[in-house]
């Protein structure tokens, strides 16, 4: 029997929705089923060795899709407290993104005219990667981050963090204690909040009146495309495109005028957005973007619906690889403990007798378990003691950048792999 035979596949249906499946962003119905991976943990719920002996809750990721605004989402598994409460993520320990965040604040400053008198709130300002960078120019600054302990690591940095769940209420709050943003930054944060639409309507509380908010998430024409199915999980409630993002900004009265196409998370967009009655103009390439989703069928139903053949194609490959690697005696590690990993190896039924251990950077996620997979975090150095015959890359969104870490061990033999979008192995 082949692999593939060996594995019960069974498509997503693609019945007529619930009465509760509904749109978060506009209400319309979810009725174009895009990748259903199954039940899976939180993917970022890392588990202490006391944990092991425990029931993990696991919660159905199934990514629908609306008809009406083409928003494609998860349902709400937990709270927002529940999940970002204490948060394993920390920004600065990847200095491709740290790199992204100093580009990002040597191009917005001199375009905006930012000085001493403007102020700068970032939403999900993690611990200070982005905004140490306005702080150090003397632009008052304000980071909102409701994982306390991250918020923490930012306080001890200099940059004044409020711990806080954004959205309407906590922005009528800011902007009674005088709060308003010249430029209001939201990076990664617009498809991890449940309520949508109170989150947005937040910007249009704080927002001067020619203030500028730009806000950065993954493209979803490129998960669709190459397929990143992977970036499912249940933290990231939305995958958001040019086209659902205008639609949902006008609800609240904010503009999208421009766009900018950047390569960070396997390919993003960073929207330029302000007040309906804002002096900035609409630019060429904001344009051209919408022409390039509509010639892409963002609005069509049939061009999601090919997502679900594209993440049983990887799971094939990836366990037909790791098998053959394990029955030849090569010995495998992973590098990197991300979400997408989480999502990846949870829904290819990947666990220590496959992939014994994997190493990431963050202090944070060394001596704890992976989700679901409960495959052990070690720190890096461990590949350099053990030298295995493979890495697996999971973060492959930061592959070159990883690569050149472990140029020591790749020029003496060690093979690196990626799973996503295709199988690739290389040196």
């Amino acid at each position: 029997m082949s692999l593939a035979q060996a594995i019960h596949f069974r498509p997503a249906p693609e019945e007529a929705p619930s009465e509760t499946d509904t749109c978060r962003a506009c209400g319309g119905a979810l009725s174009i089923s895009a990748c259903d991976l199954g039940a899976t943990p939180l993917a970022n719920a890392y588990l202490s060795g006391d944990m092991l002996d425990r029931m993990e809750p696991t919660y159905p990721l199934h990514a629908k899709v609306c008809g009406d605004c083409f928003l494609m989402q998860v349902g709400a598994s937990e709270t927002p407290d529940e999940i970002f409460g204490d948060y394993a993520y920390f920004s600065s320990y990847s200095e491709g993104w740290l790199k992204h965040a100093e580009r990002y604040c040597s191009m917005i400053v001199p375009r905006l005219g930012l000085t001493g008198e403007s102020r700068v709130i970032e939403v999900a300002s993690n611990d200070g990667y982005l905004l140490q960078h306005f702080v150090a120019q003397g632009i008052p600054a304000l980071g909102i981050e409701p994982a306390a302990n991250v918020a923490q690591v930012a306080r001890t940095r200099g940059i004044p963090t409020e711990s806080l769940f954004f959205g309407q209420t906590t922005a009528q709050e800011l902007a009674s204690r005088g709060e308003a943003a010249d430029l209001i930054v939201a990076n990664n944060v617009l498809a991890h909040v449940p309520d949508i639409n109170d989150f947005v309507a937040g910007f249009a509380v704080l927002l001067k009146p020619q203030g500028v908010i730009t806000v950065e998430f993954p493209d979803v024409r490129h998960l669709l495309t190459e397929g990143q199915f992977d970036t499912i999980y249940h933290e990231h409630f939305s995958y958001l495109s040019l086209y659902s993002v205008e639609r949902l900004f006008r609800a609240h009265g904010l503009r999208v005028f421009d766009v900018d196409s950047l390569p960070t998370h396997g390919g993003s967009l960073r929207l330029y957005a302000c007040r309906e009655v804002a002096a900035f103009r609409e630019t060429p390439a904001l344009q051209a973007h919408r022409r390039q989703e509509r010639d892409a069928g963002i609005a069509r139903a049939e061009t999601y619906r090919g997502l679900q053949t594209k993440a049983l194609e990887v799971k094939l490959g990836l366990l037909e690889f790791l098998i053959d690697c394990h029955e030849a005696g090569r010995r495998v590690a992973g590098y990197g403990a991300p979400a997408k990993g989480n999502t990846l190896l949870n829904y290819c039924g990947i666990g220590p007798e496959l992939l014994p251990y994997t190493v990431d950077r963050s202090p944070h996620k060394q001596g704890r378990f992976l989700p679901g997979s409960r495959i052990p975090i070690s720190a890096p150095e461990r590949l350099f003691a053990e030298r295995p015959d493979v890495v697996l890359i999971l973060p492959w969104n930061l592959r070159e950048e990883i690569a050149g870490q472990l140029k020591a061990l790749s020029s003496e033999g060690t093979l690196l792999a990626t799973a996503v979008p295709r199988l690739e192995i290389f040196e």
